[in-house]
């Protein structure tokens, strides 16, 4: 029987391993995914899970609850050596082994792309996660707690100031929901007003969104300005050091929430440790079909798809050639990765990806959006019910959207969540701060030394009485 190997569990590994035990034969083949995380994380609903919209837990699928023939393993794979057909499989906490594969499929998606700008690394949060998105919120909720409690100045301002760095689709969604977040928070800190508030995006390039039209995304720059947020357009971020922030203008502000959602790149941890052949991008080169290789060379038993994957664009609508890696293209070629594995195993050809967009949807806080297809554009509130409506729908499984929709449910009546949970980043801290520990023993006493006894004097020998002495 075949084994296997999914390196990787989002979108496209798990959507390929969900199809394959829907369309394998029993004793076909025995299917592996290996994944440093236990779930696969639906990302375009992080910028709600950024604003309190949605819960983190139920923006994720668990790969063991919904992969129930597939065998999970939660582990890195560090390297991969397919001339050999052997995988380095990395567990935390152990010892790596060699894993035995006679098919691999490579779905092990992207990171966060960043430039050596100082004070980025050491102060700013992705938004690739589900933990930087929770952190994210935690974080902006603990500020409003700590400038509730400051008078107004520099120091209170550096708590209230949000810096979103990138203007792509990623970017636009989590500055505008974090936006509408802050407004509503409003009503809870008296001490605190709009103007108190400060939030700032950052564009390297003259427009934002490229996916929509030019007016689509001019209405959205005019619709958060009027909602107090300002974008800077043809500017770069200088430094960020301390949350001291600098732009390629020369203006200057303070921040203590940074955000980095400019750009991403194939995970570099597998695609630099594998002998599988890369494109200039540092991408796995990929036919059409989704096996690796290119128009003269097809490497036998791998596959790849998703964003660590150049599979080119059919449709002639993608960047370079190429399918730009977004959630749309990793879950359908992760379904067709499936079916063209199984046909090839059962000597069958399989098919190409051919994915023409049919539009682009994005929410822009609570009841605002905007959506475009070709020409035609939606804006405002019908745009946020299409936005909410598609990917509540997206999200794999019944059991995940019904989790999905009851938390909007449950908003729209009782308001959001405006508990931090921040201190979960150091649980430990309240239970170590009062924990008894142990008396450290009495160090014992030096002894005092010995009292010396008084010599006794020397006794002299008795004197003889005279007459005794005479005798001899």
């Amino acid at each position: 029987m075949p084994k296997i190997l999914i390196v990787g569990g989002g979108y496209a590994g798990f959507y390929t391993a969900w199809k394959l035990e829907k369309w394998l034969r029993a004793g076909e083949a025995e299917v592996t995914v290996v994944d440093p995380l236990p779930y696969m994380t639906y990302q375009p609903f992080l910028p709600e899970v950024a604003a309190g919209s949605i819960e983190p837990r139920h923006s994720v699928v668990a790969l063991r609850r919904h992969l129930r023939k597939t065998n999970v393993i939660t582990a890195k794979v560090t390297a991969i050596d397919h001339a050999s057909k052997q995988a380095t499989i990395s567990p935390e906490g152990a010892d790596d082994y060699q894993f035995d594969y006679d098919i691999v499929v490579v779905t092990g998606g992207a990171v966060s792309r960043t430039f050596p700008i100082p004070g980025i690394a050491e102060n700013a949060f992705g938004l690739k996660t589900i933990e930087e998105a929770a952190a994210i919120r935690d974080r902006l909720l603990t500020n409003f707690d700590k400038a509730a409690n400051l008078p107004a100045g520099p120091e209170r301002d550096r708590l209230l100031t949000v810096v979103v760095v990138g203007g792509g689709f990623a970017g636009i969604e989590v500055f505008a929901e974090l936006r509408s977040f802050a407004s509503s928070l409003l009503e809870f800190y008296p001490q605190l007003s709009f103007d108190d508030t400060h939030f700032h995006l950052i564009e390297a390039m003259g427009r934002i969104m490229p996916e929509v039209s030019l007016p689509t995304s001019h209405w959205v720059i005019k619709h958060l300005a009027q909602r107090g947020a300002e974008i800077h357009l043809d500017t770069q971020l200088k430094s960020a050091v301390d949350g001291h922030i600098e732009l390629s203008t020369g203006q200057t502000m303070d921040s203590d929430l940074i955000v980095w959602t400019a750009g991403v790149m194939a995970n570099p941890q597998i695609v630099r440790n594998s002998d599988l052949p890369v494109e200039e991008r540092g991408r796995i080169k990929t036919r059409p079909d989704l096996r690796v290789g290119d128009e003269d060379d097809i490497v036998e038993d791998a596959w790849a798809a998703g964003d660590i994957s150049a599979v080119p664009d059919l449709t002639g609508g993608g960047v370079g050639g190429y399918c730009v890696p977004n959630a749309q293209h990793a879950v359908r070629q992760g379904k067709l990765l499936a079916k063209n594995l199984v046909a090839v195993l059962r000597g069958e050809e399989p098919h190409e990806y051919v994915h023409k967009n049919l539009g682009a949807v994005a929410g822009l806080g609570l009841g605002s959006g905007a959506f475009q297809s070709g020409k035609f554009a939606m804006k405002g509130l019908i745009a946020w019910f299409a936005h909410r409506g598609y990917h509540g729908l997206a999200i794999p499984s019944w059991e995940r959207k019904l989790r999905v929709f009851w938390g909007w449910w449950n908003n729209f009546w009782l308001g959001r969540d405006i508990v931090s949970l921040e201190a979960r980043q150091t649980p430990r801290a309240a239970f170590e701060e009062f924990a008894a520990r142990p008396k450290p023993a009495p160090e014992a006493a030096p002894k005092a030394p010995a009292a010396k006894k008084p010599r006794a004097a020397a006794k002299k020998p008795a004197e003889k009485p005279a007459e005794t002495a005479a005798v001899k």
